[in-house]
């Protein structure tokens, strides 16, 4: 996956957008205007604040079915996502939670929106939804089956879940793009909000080699200079948020300095690098 051409930037910053429960969710509260005006004052905020990337996903659906979503959750994303894209310049991608990919590239392809995150994409994993089993086969055919030229960013050892078996992080990692076929590996930490060690993520960058690696949980103004060291990219909702807290509506304030704070440390490796000394070689 090229970064620059998707993102137009070597490390894409990627908000989130969470979505009111949906129709058939079981908190869902009856009007889909109130989802849609809230999802697209979110994106315009994301947008405004500088991010390079946003993300949809319905995160307040919870509890999720572990695989195909209702239809009418894939109608209303269809809708809400599309009006999204008309808002914002940035590219937009999809998370249909907890693991519907083929839906999620079904509504991508539909509407040309630029990538999708699958959480389980190889592998099994336990989750409070009971077992998911990756279907890259199913996906990766049915994405060239509809002509299409979404990417996938998929989880490696997924958050809110444990493996079955005892992986490393190395293989995890190197079964996702070899295996699985993904464009790009999301590595988070253990839930919701927590950030992954810098440890793991400088190992799941050394075993990607040249796919983009991305932090997908925790990041905020505070670790990102450290955690930017080993990763090429992020995707951030909580520290986003106002408070800081996840159910509340995206500040845009926190938006701006996460950019900043984040290009920073960006512009810095860009630096370091081109003050390399050049190798001779005999």
């Amino acid at each position: 996956m090229d970064l620059i051409q998707t993102f137009n930037t070597k490390n894409p910053i990627i908000g989130v957008v969470h979505l009111l429960p949906l129709p058939t969710s079981a908190r869902w509260g009856g009007s889909l205007t109130a989802v849609i005006e809230r999802a697209e004052q979110e994106a315009t905020a994301l947008a405004a604040g500088g991010v390079n990337g946003i993300i949809v996903e319905n995160f307040f659906d919870a509890p999720f079915t572990k695989n195909r979503v209702d239809p009418a959750v894939i109608s209303s994303m269809t809708l809400i996502v599309d009006r999204i894209k008309n808002l914002v310049v940035v590219p937009v991608g999809i998370n249909l939670l907890r693991n519907d990919a083929l839906g999620a590239m079904a509504i991508a392809s539909t509407i040309n929106a630029q990538f999708i995150r699958v959480n389980v994409l190889t592998g099994i994993m336990a989750t409070d939804q009971g077992l998911i089993e990756g279907n890259a086969h199913e996906l990766l055919r049915y994405r060239r089956e509809l002509g299409s030229d979404v990417a996938i960013l998929a989880d490696v050892l997924v958050k809110h879940a444990r493996p079955l078996g005892t992986p490393n992080l190395t293989t995890a990692v190197q079964d996702t793009i070899e295996r699985g076929l993904a464009d790009g590996v999301i590595l988070s930490g253990w839930a919701t909000g927590s950030p992954p060690s810098l440890e793991d993520l400088e190992l799941a960058t050394a075993a990607a080699k040249r796919t983009p690696v991305l932090i997908g949980s925790g990041a905020n103004w505070d670790n990102i200079g450290t955690l930017m060291q080993a990763a090429d990219g992020v995707i951030v909702a909580s520290s986003l948020k106002r408070h800081g807290k996840i159910t509340e509506p995206i500040d845009p304030i926190r938006v701006a300095q996460f950019v900043e704070a984040a290009q920073e440390i960006s512009a810095f490796k860009e630096k370091s690098k081109s003050e390399q000394p050049l190798k001779l070689t005999s």
